[in-house]
């Protein structure tokens, strides 16, 4: 795995927490990779890195980049509490809707790099994009 995607990986990992800040350790190994890890290592010397996690625990709403027609497409990850209650709601209220994994999708990533998007869920709903999940706010954007 690439330092940055490992980074990125490590950084998605932390926003699962409720923590507003998060313990990362990084360290390098004989081989020269680097790792990262919420858990202190034992057996090497870690550098202890503090990260701001952004949760998007307030949904906010803007024009997006992509116009995706009458479609849902939500751009998330399998951790993503939020993403859950986004699915949850959708199948309960018979929503079709495409789903992108944005840690197993390259494509997608790419998709949701370009959007300048900073946490998940990412929600498109023709024009515009909803970041983060409440039903009341999507209600409002999907009407």
């Amino acid at each position: 795995m690439s330092t940055g995607r490992t980074v990125t990986l490590a950084i998605f990992l932390l926003a699962a927490t409720s923590l507003s800040q998060a313990q990362v350790y990084k360290w390098t190994d004989a081989e020269g990779k680097v790792h990262f890890s919420d858990k202190k290592p034992e057996s090497v010397v870690a550098e202890e890195l503090t990260l701001e996690v952004n949760t998007y625990t307030q949904v906010t709403f803007e024009k997006s980049i992509y116009d995706v027609g009458p479609e849902v497409v939500m751009y998330a990850t399998d951790w993503c509490g939020y993403c859950k209650k986004a699915r949850r709601y959708f199948k309960k209220n018979n929503i079709a809707y495409k789903e992108y994994d944005i840690e197993k999708n390259s494509k997608a990533r790419r998709k949701y790099k370009a959007m300048g998007a900073t946490g998940v869920p990412v929600i498109l709903v023709g024009n515009k994009r909803m970041n983060g999940f409440s039903e009341q706010r999507f209600e409002s954007l999907f009407k």
